[in-house]
């Protein structure tokens, strides 16, 4: 008997999907057959219990600072066995596999807007940008602010800048941005 999620994707993309579905499917097959080539040429999928082994010495052996400095070592990890067993692999794809494994988040800082504040700038602005703001919001915004597109675009965080753009470029479907900007706002 067939798998029934394989069964249950045909079913979606045979009967229901749309031109924007079948090229976010496309995407997806893509990146999954790249990233399968890249599994092979390093001998398979990467070993979790090791590299838990090996975060957990360095954690042990004294690495302090925090979450960053976890997540800068465990990149600095990922590279190194990038290296030693997929040498063919150019920087871009290193950095690809990195931001795949090991994706940015918007770093809590002192002085940053909070997740639930930066969630209601986004919505605005991409209100806004699609036309679809009313009037007197817009109006009571620029009384409030001043030009508070401006003020909001260089308050985002580079990842939801990049998230945002990509959106309003229709480079990623609606769902996608909800749960992109869900994903690097930690919500």
């Amino acid at each position: 008997m067939a798998d029934p999620g394989l069964v249950q994707a045909l079913d979606f993309i045979l009967n229901r999907s749309d031109e924007a579905s079948i090229d976010v499917l496309t995407e997806a097959v893509n990146r999954r057959r790249r990233d399968l080539t890249i599994f092979s040429a390093i001998g398979g999928m990467p070993d979790p219990q090791k590299m838990a082994k090996e975060i957990t010495e360095k954690i042990d052996a004294g690495i302090g600072g925090g979450i960053e400095t976890m997540r800068k070592s465990i990149q600095d990890m990922i590279i190194k066995i990038l290296h030693e067993h997929a040498p063919e692999l150019n920087e871009k794809q290193i950095d690809e596999l990195c931001q795949a494994w090991l994706p940015d988040r918007v770093k809590k800082q002192e002085g940053a807007l909070p997740p639930d504040v930066l969630l209601s700038m986004i919505e605005q602005f991409v209100s806004f940008s699609h036309g679809e703001m009313p009037e007197s919001t817009d109006r009571s915004l620029r009384e409030e602010i001043g030009s508070w597109p401006e003020r909001y675009w260089k308050a985002f965080p580079p990842v939801i800048r990049q998230i945002v753009s990509d959106y309003l470029k229709n480079k990623i479907s609606d769902s996608d941005f909800k749960s992109k900007i869900l994903l690097a706002l930690g919500l």
